[in-house]
């Protein structure tokens, strides 16, 4: 959501007030941005890189074998320049030196950056104890946001910040003669205060002489109480004597029962402690026990997962062989469906035939018999004509 306008404060001088309201408005600018935030980002990386180094096994699979390899050369360089800086002498070397180590940190820098979720998750899982290193980068983040504010100011919006600037600066005179107008208003009622103070300290020293007063007056009933309250002591002291006396017969009385309970106590503690060792020596045999059935349960269980592997890959086999072969079974069904209506389809075409050539015999034969049966008929009339 976006942060309302105060009152009286125009846009531009609101904008160079809070920073999180400058946006970059040009190609140049956003560039110059990415270098400066790129470098805040090195430089907090380059805090952590000590720490991190520090507790390398323990980063060890999150950071990966590249990112490790590199910290361990940057710790092998670090150790040496330190070394040629506390015994110097061999001056090239040391630049040399200087120069592979700025190589290998500028390397790692760029393989942090390539994994920017790296960065951030290493940001919560270090922990950096307060250094010179975040005030540096503290400054380095303000002129950052300086420098920002200093791209995106215009002329106009310069002038409208130091116009801003000269009435604030009225309003602070204004408010300046306020508060002096307050201060005097304030000092008149501390005096005010203060001879009412005065007023009820004179009452409260009156109230202290009649106290006193009261306290003579109360001497003799007080001395009155104390003579009473002295015989009623002696009275109380015989009480308690007596008391004491009984008090110490029952002191002997359960010393005596509690000697009895410690001898009984012993002989149960002597009893259960030899419970508890056979308890002990059982538990112990049973753990061993335990841990022997687990030992053999283990290589069972071990064996069991290597021939249960073993089946899961020869299943994997036999169920891509059992897919071919359903393929082959569907295409087989399909050729013997194909085949079974072809010969389905013959034989209805052979039993047509087959009718077809019975009902042409039938009709050939009838045929024949009718031809010959008109035969005979025209030979016995000619024979019946020639006899009259």
């Amino acid at each position: 959501m976006a942060t309302p306008r105060k009152a009286g404060i125009p846009l531009s001088v609101m904008k160079v007030l809070d920073p999180r309201q400058l946006k970059p408005d040009s190609t140049e600018t956003e560039g110059i941005l990415t270098v400066f935030d790129e470098a805040v980002v090195k430089l907090e990386i380059t805090r952590l890189i000590p720490r991190i180094i520090g507790s390398l096994e323990r980063f060890a699979r999150m950071l990966g074998p590249e990112i490790t390899s590199s910290l361990l050369e940057l710790q092998k360089l670090s150790v040496e320049i330190q070394d040629l800086l506390t015994s110097p002498g061999d001056e090239e070397r040391r630049r040399a030196v200087e120069q592979h180590l700025k190589c290998s940190l500028r390397n790692t820098l760029r393989l942090f950056l390539a994994n920017p979720l790296l960065y951030h998750g290493l940001k919560y899982e270090v922990w950096v104890r307060q250094s010179p290193a975040d005030v540096f980068i503290k400054a380095f983040k303000e002129f950052r946001d300086f420098t920002l504010e200093r791209l995106l100011t215009s002329p106009d919006e310069e002038k409208e910040k130091i116009q801003f600037m000269e009435d604030i600066s009225l309003r602070i005179e204004k408010n300046t003669e306020t508060i002096s107008a307050l201060q005097a208003e304030l000092e008149a009622a501390i005096q005010t205060r203060d001879e009412e103070i005065n007023i009820k300290d004179k009452k409260i020293e009156n109230l202290k002489s009649s106290m006193e007063n009261l306290t003579k007056e109360c001497k003799a009933d007080i001395q009155q109480i104390t003579k009473e309250g002295e015989k009623q002591q002696k009275e109380d002291e015989k009480a308690s004597q007596d008391m004491c006396a009984r008090l110490e017969q029952d002191v002997l009385r359960l010393r005596a029962q509690f000697k009895a309970l410690v001898l009984e106590h012993r002989a149960s503690e002597l009893v259960l402690r030899k419970k508890k060792c056979k308890t002990e020596r059982e538990t112990e045999k049973w753990v061993q026990k335990y841990d022997t059935d687990m030992a053999e349960k283990q290589a069972t269980y071990e064996e069991v997962e290597a021939v249960y592997n073993e089946e899961k890959a020869q299943l994997a086999l036999l169920m891509e062989k059992h897919a071919l072969l359903l393929q082959e079974y569907t295409e087989i069904e399909e050729e013997r469906r194909m085949l079974k209506e072809k010969a389905e389809e013959a034989a209805r075409e052979a039993a047509r035939r087959n009718d077809a050539a019975t009902y042409i015999q039938a009709f050939w034969k009838g045929y024949l018999v009718r031809s010959i049966y008109k035969s005979k008929l025209k030979k016995g009339k000619g024979k019946g004509r020639g006899k009259k």
